[in-house]
């Protein structure tokens, strides 16, 4: 939140909205006087909306239930996570004419070793435990 006096920033004030602040500032590795950036998830936010239509405006695209809104979501998590490279992940290699290994963010993980196709994504049989 901003503290703006005749329409200038004054004072920048952090509140945590959802969560047990002592938490928060655990995961972040931040304590409690710490500045706490939101540029990671503004940068999500802004790859779901340039990404997935039905976040732009209600139209053609919009989710008419909550149920198909999940579906999409969970659609894009799948694609994000397991399709496509990031340039940040990548690991710079000398393999003759190829410079870098492109990675996923499974691959960082060491969930995948590849990166997936499209039919590999909607072929993959999820196992029952």
């Amino acid at each position: 939140m901003k503290k703006k006096v005749k329409n200038y920033v004054v004072e920048t004030v952090q509140r945590i909205i959802f969560g047990d602040p002592d938490e928060i500032f655990e995961m972040l590795g931040a304590d409690a006087d710490s500045y706490i950036g939101t540029s990671y998830a503004e940068r999500i936010n802004l790859t779901i909306r340039t990404s997935l239509a039905r976040f732009i405006r209600k139209g053609m695209n919009f989710s008419k239930t909550k149920r198909m809104h999940q579906k999409a979501i969970d659609l894009f998590q799948a694609w994000y996570n397991f399709i496509k490279p990031h340039k940040s992940l990548r690991l710079k290699i000398d393999s003759g004419n190829r410079k870098w290994f492109q990675r996923t963010p499974a691959m960082a993980e060491g969930i995948t070793d590849h990166i997936w196709s499209l039919k590999e994504l909607l072929t993959f049989r999820v196992p029952v435990q």
